[in-house]
């Protein structure tokens, strides 16, 4: 039995010490290319074509405003990656905003969204900007006036829905149906990962190393999107608190949501401030350990990386580009009670309204 028992014991350190090595204690998940399959749609049901494009003409009409000016293409602008590429935008009163846009891409695997994390669905996320009195201010009954008098939107969200009174909820899932189509899946470096070795430059190959390794930026920027959809302080903010206003706690205080980073050399510049000009000012700003404000993250360190890996590592994210094309309505749609058949929404928009989970 005392044999047995050391035997035993020998086998169990082995197992515990291979498994030990295997798999890191604070591993991340694999960066790889994002799965159709993963999305979770609510009631599990893909958008249809119609409903995604019923989505993308809310989504451009500036009458969604208080100023009639302002659509939410204003800020988060397809030709500007989905952003508008200024450090603070301007709402509808021409007031700048407290906090950088941030981009559109690949939120239909998100849970959680704004840089506080304040929306835990798109169909929540969507409406808040247009009812803000300092972004788009527009009241809820006042949307709702417009878009059930305008004869197009009567057509199509009977044709979607199969309703003849509009309300609040069905715009939403209407706008959250097209902000899902915005797919990005066909970047240099997912045509790599799916066997083309050609797709990369022995630099941006380098990148990656130094990505997952030395300059750290996968214990944050992980999986298919690359984010951890969690809240993280980098020293930047000094005022703003971030996700601790939301959920009033001084431990989450100053941290916000890390943003994915497919299409990231589109979507300058960075930061939830927009205090970064460009991926090489975001990457010396991590090389030097961060910024000095509080409650900074203790993953934020001095990372020593020397000019041509700085280079290496900017050559790696050019290469999560994969830019999505957004055929824009004719405003003059809005006014008419008939309307032609559209080509699809985005890349992806027919493959999305395929799948049925």
């Amino acid at each position: 039995m005392g044999l047995f028992k050391k035997t035993f014991f020998i086998v169990f350190y082995i197992i515990f010490f291979i498994l030990m090595t295997t798999f890191d204690c604070n591993s991340t998940e694999v960066i790889n290319t994002p799965d159709l399959n993963d999305i979770e749609y609510p009631d599990d049901e893909a958008p249809t074509i119609a409903e995604i494009y019923l989505g993308k003409l809310l989504y451009f009409d500036k009458r969604l405003s208080g100023n009639g000016k302002t659509s939410c293409a204003t800020c988060h602008n397809p030709d500007h990656g989905f952003g508008d590429g200024l450090k603070a935008s301007l709402g509808s009163k021409g007031n700048p905003l407290n906090r950088h846009t941030p981009h559109l891409y690949n939120l239909a695997w998100s849970s959680i969204l704004f840089w506080d994390g304040r929306a835990s669905s798109l169909e929540q996320q969507v409406l808040m900007p247009i009812s803000n009195p300092d972004e788009m201010n527009l009241s809820e009954e006042k949307m709702l006036n417009l878009v059930s008098v305008t004869p197009l939107y009567k057509e199509k969200f009977e044709q979607v829905y199969s309703v003849k009174t509009i309300d609040a909820t069905l715009i939403s899932k209407a706008l959250a149906a097209f902000v899902r189509s915005i797919i990005s899946k066909n970047s240099p470096f997912d045509r790599y990962l799916a066997g083309d070795v050609y797709a990369l430059s022995p630099e941006a190959i380098n990148g990656i190393k130094l990505f997952e390794g030395k300059a750290k930026c996968a214990e944050c920027h992980d999986g298919p999107n690359l984010t951890d959809d969690s809240f993280h302080s980098l020293g930047i903010a000094v005022k703003d608190k971030g996700r601790g206003i939301i959920i009033k706690e001084s431990a989450m205080s100053y941290r916000f949501k890390t943003p994915g980073l497919r299409n990231v050399s589109l979507t300058g510049p960075y930061m939830h401030d927009g205090s970064l000009p460009d991926l090489e000012a975001v990457i010396q700003f991590y090389n030097d350990g961060g910024g000095i404000g509080p409650n900074k993250d203790s993953l934020i360190k001095p990372l020593n990386l020397e000019e041509f890996e700085v280079r290496d590592l900017i050559a790696f994210l050019s290469a999560l580009t994969d830019p999505v094309i957004i055929e824009r309505p004719q405003l003059l749609e809005l006014y008419q009670s008939k309307s032609k058949g559209k080509k699809k929404e985005s890349l992806y928009a027919t493959e999305i309204s395929q799948r049925v989970p």
